[in-house]
């Protein structure tokens, strides 16, 4: 690890914009490696690891889950590798976001003919509960 320029977690959250707990996180599961320690026993970072965590954040940002995550960082770490297989992974994760959209396109019906059905008055009346209640 480059030493020359460390920081503690602290200021390493502030640059990576994320919270402290969450950088403990990622080197719990091993997205990001053990840091070196003070003589105090203080974590501290360098510029790889800020480098590292802002890749982490963009990609859970678009919503890689963080198996993909950790595929991506893999990836990353292997320059000359092929880039298809990274294709494939965002290929894979767009598909998902897709069916997502379609899932939610038929969630936003179905609410909408529940609101429609309203007729306003008291609860006993109600179509949306009875929506939610009577089996169908």
């Amino acid at each position: 690890k480059n030493m020359t320029s460390t920081f503690p977690i602290g200021r390493l959250a502030t640059a990576a914009d994320m919270p402290t707990a969450t950088i403990r996180y990622y080197e719990k599961i091993g997205l990001l490696a053990t840091p070196a320690r003070t003589d105090s026993n203080y974590r501290v970072y360098d510029q790889d690891d800020l480098a590292r965590l802002t890749f982490i954040r963009r990609a859970r940002e678009i919503g890689f889950t963080i198996d993909q995550v950790r595929s991506l960082l893999a990836f990353s770490d292997q320059r000359d590798g092929d880039c298809c297989t990274v294709t494939a992974l965002t290929e894979e994760h767009l598909a998902a976001v897709e069916q997502k959209i379609a899932d939610l396109a038929v969630l936003k019906n179905h609410l909408t003919n529940l609101l429609a059905s309203c007729r306003g008055g008291v609860v006993a009346d109600c179509r949306i509960i009875d929506a939610l209640t009577l089996p169908k």
